[in-house]
């Protein structure tokens, strides 16, 4: 009985590999091996990054947070601990976009929880 090897799925797995792995440089887009192996660490690096860049934005509106503050002189410490004391439902998110864009609104706050 001849063997089975299932090519029409064997032959989609490698299609799949090699167009995800389009615009790598030299063999790693050609070679299903090699593109295999590359693309495993691309997807890697992707997964992780997903995570690092939230964390980067946060240092960015922190950085933004600080230097507004500073200029209304408060920290941005006592900012942050102040705005939770009175309870006020900002996230830094929002806060670095009053910071940055709405310097009015953003001192607002800031006399608000002073």
């Amino acid at each position: 009985m001849p063997r089975s090897v299932n090519s029409v799925a064997s032959r989609a797995r490698r299609k799949k590999v090699l167009k995800n792995a389009r615009g790598f440089f030299g063999a790693r887009s050609k070679v299903f091996t090699v593109a295999k192996n590359a693309l495993d660490h691309a997807m890697k690096y992707a997964y992780i990054n997903r995570k690092e860049k939230k964390r980067l934005y946060r240092r960015l509106w922190i950085a933004r947070i600080n230097a507004a503050a500073r200029m209304e002189g408060i920290s941005y410490s006592r900012l942050i601990f102040a705005l939770n004391q009175h309870n006020v439902g900002l996230n830094r998110k929002v806060l670095a976009d009053l910071a940055m864009n709405h310097l009015d609104a953003f001192k607002a706050v800031v006399n608000s929880v002073k």
